[in-house]
């Protein structure tokens, strides 16, 4: 693996899986973070069904970077077991799709409430996804999201450090970091640098938290991105524009990947595109 290598949530392009794949051989990238494939989770979908959309990618010679699953994304205050159930079934997907990540949260905390009061509860929690993960040969990476208990860089530290699990590791999302009011560099970066594996492509303002193309916000990705190329880090970057709306194509070269497309997913995806590459190109230069 070479130190960089690009992977992208493919369901903010379309939800099609075969157009998901030609918009991403477009750019030259074979890798995909899967979350949705053709209108629905793929923690959905049984194993046979899984089965399938593995001989569709094998066909077009993609793999997975990552299974961006949903696990951890409901309130700590749900039921657990159900979950759980959901959490094996994901472990028999990530088996069948041959990856070995997967994607997941800390529990959303009651808004009002100090997400201290329920430190006991995720860590239990998460104590037994690690428990029935023991063996798997997969690792559980743990994503930093406003709203859940580890939403802020010190209690990603803090999950990180308590549960000290060889399969249980940290990635680094820009954005969500911006929009929970964190200084991702140095402040974060050098607090989890230990601990990150993988990396959340997507920018944010302080200002209204919305998301803009790497490089253009306050998530110092462009300071983070060379700590880690300096350090020797290799691994993903992966892409989650979520550039709802986006209409500033400007950043677009003349017949680039994406530039003659009509105003879509498609567009905005190939902007998330070209700044990622963009900021990679100035720091070989």
């Amino acid at each position: 693996m070479s130190k960089f290598v690009l992977s992208a949530f493919a369901d903010e392009i379309d939800s099609d899986l075969k157009t998901q794949m030609d918009v991403l051989d477009q750019h030259g990238i074979k890798f995909i973070e899967m979350r949705g494939v053709n209108g629905k989770l793929l923690v959905h979908y049984t194993l046979e069904e899984v089965k399938e959309i593995k001989k569709k990618i094998d066909a077009r010679g993609f793999k997975l970077s990552a299974i961006g699953s949903p696990l951890g994304k409901i309130k700590i205050t749900d039921d657990f077991e159900p979950h759980l159930e959901l959490f094996k079934h994901t472990l028999e997907v990530a088996k069948i799709m041959e990856c070995k990540y997967i994607r997941m949260f800390s529990f959303f905390i009651p808004k009002g409430e100090d997400p201290v009061n329920y430190r006991d509860e995720v860590i239990k929690r998460w104590k037994s996804f690690i428990k029935t993960a023991e063996g798997r040969g997969v690792v559980l990476l743990h994503e930093n999201e406003s709203g859940i208990y580890g939403d802020t860089p010190e209690r990603c530290l803090d999950l990180l450090e308590t549960l000290n699990c060889d399969y249980f590791k940290g990635i680094f999302d820009f954005a969500n970091f911006v929009q929970c009011n964190a200084k991702n560099y140095p402040d974060a970066f050098d607090l989890l640098q230990d601990h990150i594996v993988y990396v959340h492509v997507k920018d944010a303002v302080y200002k209204d938290h919305h998301v803009v193309p790497a490089g253009e916000g306050d998530g110092n990705v462009v300071e983070i991105l060379n700590e880690l190329n300096n350090r020797g880090y290799e691994g993903f970057l992966s892409l989650e524009p979520h550039l709802w709306g986006y209409s500033d194509f400007s950043i677009l070269e003349p017949d680039s990947p994406g530039s003659d497309l009509p105003e879509g997913e498609a567009k905005i995806f190939a902007v998330a595109v070209q700044a990622l590459k963009k900021i990679l190109n100035d720091m070989n230069r």
